[in-house]
């Protein structure tokens, strides 16, 4: 048989009881079941967080760039929770929108993400999307978006500042430009890599081949070169022996030069400058160079022929000097 309780602890226990507020059984219930909810709602968050992860990952394996209507735009980018930071290019593709700026950026874009993609480093925690104008109208609107393209960065947590919104005016949207900016916004450094574009090579390759062959050909009757007395009749022709008079053609064949240079040096400037496709800069810097090389080269023979004994010049001796 159980041992009884004594008086003197039944008495104790019944001032316990007597102590304790009215009412404070339901709010202990309410402060539990409070407390059951939270936990709850943490773990939804947790679950649908990683259900988000998991499907962004799973489009980053097929595609570096996925690209997002406005459901999508609201669900993956707009909507919390979100522990990953996300850029997107708003743009403007379709043909009838006959954007051509907009596909040079994609260019540049598809190349950024790329090297991420394929890069050691890449993980969860920086994905790439694109919202076209044609998809997303509604997105554009809610953005009090009207230009594209335009680069934004959607960070983990709060809204995009203002540094968010790529200076593409002032910067312009070559690759590495892109990946400076996302470093500075995510502290994800990406290192670019382009794939190799051989065209420029190969478009050099064919015109040195279409003069070695023309050469080769002419071989037998290539003396006009050497021969001297020839450059010299042309020489006396147009340009003046002396330093001390000048012929009117002889002006206007300066002019032509002085004219040929500088479309060379604008050239290289253009190709230095312009964010088009790198075969196409390629192919024009050559040209700018050939320009340059080889019209002053030109002058500075005219130069050597008018003073004689002047010592300089890019090829080898006086091309257009006069017999002495």
């Amino acid at each position: 048989m159980g041992a009884r309780a004594s008086p003197s602890r039944r008495r104790q226990a019944g001032r316990r009881l007597r102590y304790l507020p009215t009412g404070s059984f339901p709010f202990l219930l309410l402060l539990l079941l409070l407390c059951i909810q939270l936990g709850g709602g943490q773990k939804k968050k947790e679950n649908l967080l990683a259900e988000k992860v998991e499907q962004l990952m799973e489009w980053s394996s097929r595609r570096s760039i996925f690209r997002m209507n406005g459901d999508k735009f609201r669900k993956f980018i707009k909507a919390p929770p979100r522990n990953y930071s996300m850029i997107v290019m708003f743009t403007a593709l379709q043909p009838q929108r006959q954007c051509s700026v907009c596909r040079q950026a994609n260019e540049e874009y598809q190349i950024l993400a790329n090297s991420w993609r394929y890069s050691s480093a890449f993980c969860n925690k920086l994905f790439f999307s694109m919202v076209d104008y044609d998809e997303g109208t509604d997105v554009f609107q809610q953005l009090n978006m009207n230009s594209a393209p335009t680069f934004m960065h959607f960070p983990p947590k709060g809204r995009p500042k203002r540094a968010d919104t790529f200076d593409l005016q002032r910067i312009g949207f070559a690759a590495e430009q892109l990946a400076k900016w996302i470093a500075d916004r995510t502290d994800v450094h990406i290192r670019v890599f382009r794939p190799p574009n051989y065209s420029g090579t190969i478009a050099l390759a064919l015109l040195v081949s279409l003069v070695g062959g023309l050469l080769y050909l002419r071989r037998n009757n290539l003396e006009f070169i050497y021969n001297k007395t020839g450059w010299a009749m042309v020489s006396l022709s147009y340009i003046h022996g002396s330093s001390q008079a000048q012929f009117v053609a002889e002006s206007h064949i300066i002019l032509v030069l002085n004219a040929a240079i500088t479309m060379g040096m604008v050239l290289l400037n253009e190709a230095a400058t312009s964010k088009g496709d790198v075969g196409k800069r390629r192919i024009i810097c050559l040209v700018g160079l050939g320009l340059v090389v080889f019209f002053f080269s030109f002058l500075l023979s005219i130069f050597r022929s008018k003073y004689h004994g002047y010592p300089y010049s890019i090829f080898a001796a006086s091309v257009l000097a006069a017999p002495s």
